[in-house]
């Protein structure tokens, strides 16, 4: 027989011994329940959770557990406590529920600061206006948060603002490549133009301040998108009143419906 061929079948061999050692060794991930705290926490602080039946609950619970199971929260001159830990992570199940199979790939850890920082991620000093990032550069796979804002956010019931639902949206944003307003990645095709319409015409009101959405939004269509969507999530019947047609797109692109 031809060395050349022997040589090809006992590597062919080799690979396969290889490849069931390593399908016998693999085992499935195990996540623990979510405990009694938590659900206890979502309870009373969540106000989406608390809307779901029974099911969906568990879901919800369910989805909290897995994605504190793969990303690091640290604390920075801050120690990270069991409501910080749920509040980030409803925050990042909020944006993608209706997505089962949704996992934030491009997201490590989020860094949780005790209050405001700026764009060199300084926590003193002037000019310290950021509550939320989404990491770029050699920051990429990283979100800093701000822990007095997270916690603010959701303990205001009828505020429309939730810094780390904004930054959540971004990074659901940014899975198409780009962050620009437009989720391609989520949206379905034939809703894209319609939404940037929409989205055109909402900036146009608002930067003539007759619009009751955060003018934030007015910056640009990223965070256009990211602002109206902690409009859509903290209080969706108030965005329905008053933009019935923001509304239902949003519902489209969420797949609420």
């Amino acid at each position: 027989m031809d060395v050349l061929l022997i040589t090809l079948l006992i590597v062919a061999i080799i690979i396969i011994i290889i490849v069931r050692l390593f399908n016998q060794s693999k085992k499935p991930v195990f996540i623990a329940p979510i405990s009694e705290t938590y659900k206890q926490l979502l309870a009373q602080y969540v106000v989406f959770y608390q809307q779901l039946n029974d099911d969906k609950k568990k879901e919800f619970e369910n989805r909290v557990q897995n994605f504190l199971s793969y990303i690091k929260i640290t604390g920075v001159k801050t120690n990270v406590d069991d409501l910080d830990k749920v509040l980030i992570a409803a925050s990042a199940i909020i944006p993608i529920f209706n997505f089962p199979d949704w996992e934030y790939v491009q997201l490590n850890e989020v860094l949780l600061y005790p209050d405001t920082f700026n764009h060199e991620f300084e926590q003193e000093g002037n000019n310290r206006s950021l509550l939320g990032m989404v990491g770029s550069g050699v920051m990429n796979g990283i979100m800093i948060l701000s822990q007095h804002e997270l916690k603010q956010d959701f303990l205001n019931k009828t505020g429309k603002d939730n810094v780390a639902i904004h930054e959540f949206v971004h990074l659901v944003d940014k899975t198409d490549g780009t962050i620009d307003g437009v989720p391609a990645f989520i949206m379905e095709q034939h809703y894209i133009q319609p939404w940037l319409q929409l989205m055109h015409q909402k900036i146009k009101l608002m930067k003539k301040e007759k619009s009751d959405i955060d003018i934030y939004g007015a910056t640009n269509e990223a965070e256009f998108f990211a602002v109206v969507s902690e409009y859509f999530f903290e209080r969706p019947k108030l965005l329905k009143d008053k933009h019935p047609d923001l509304y239902i797109l949003l519902e489209k692109i969420f797949r609420k419906t």
